[in-house]
């Protein structure tokens, strides 16, 4: 049994507490994006629906909107993993893995397929189905375990 000096512990404890400190930090900063998020969702919306003809949304706008609500969605998930992490005191793979499928998601839908390279696009597609299938597998193991 290996023994630990009190300096390392009291060292490790002070590790641990700025951690913890630098988390909320980072939490009390992700509400400002999101209150600002939700601004700017509502400023979007706003200006779309001002721009001649007034009232009517284009295909354009209405992704572009989308893909407003989709930031403030990923930052409120981002804020559920530093929430999670902060009273858990550990990583939940399965909130990261949706974060990060949330995030594709919104690229997918803003993506301009006139614009872009087709490797850019099949390679953005890879991401999608390796993302999906490893959500899905996180999801099932612990079913099979269970059984």
């Amino acid at each position: 049994m290996k023994l630990v000096k009190k300096s390392d512990d009291s060292f490790l404890w002070l590790l641990k507490q700025t951690i913890h400190f630098c988390l909320k930090a980072l939490g009390l900063l992700m509400i400002v994006v999101i209150i600002f998020g939700v601004i700017d969702v509502g400023w979007t919306i706003y200006q779309r629906l001002m721009t001649a003809p007034v009232f009517i949304l284009t295909i354009g706008d209405v992704l572009a909107t989308f893909g407003a609500f989709m930031v403030v969605l990923i930052a409120i998930e981002i804020f559920q993993n530093i929430i999670l992490y902060l009273r858990d005191d550990v990583i939940h793979v399965n909130i990261v893995l949706s974060t990060a499928l949330m995030a594709i998601a919104r690229k997918v839908i803003i993506l301009d397929f006139e614009e872009l390279e087709p490797m850019y696009i099949f390679a953005t597609g890879v991401v999608l189905l390796a993302t999906g299938v490893t959500y899905y597998f996180v999801h099932k193991l612990p079913e099979k375990v269970k059984d």
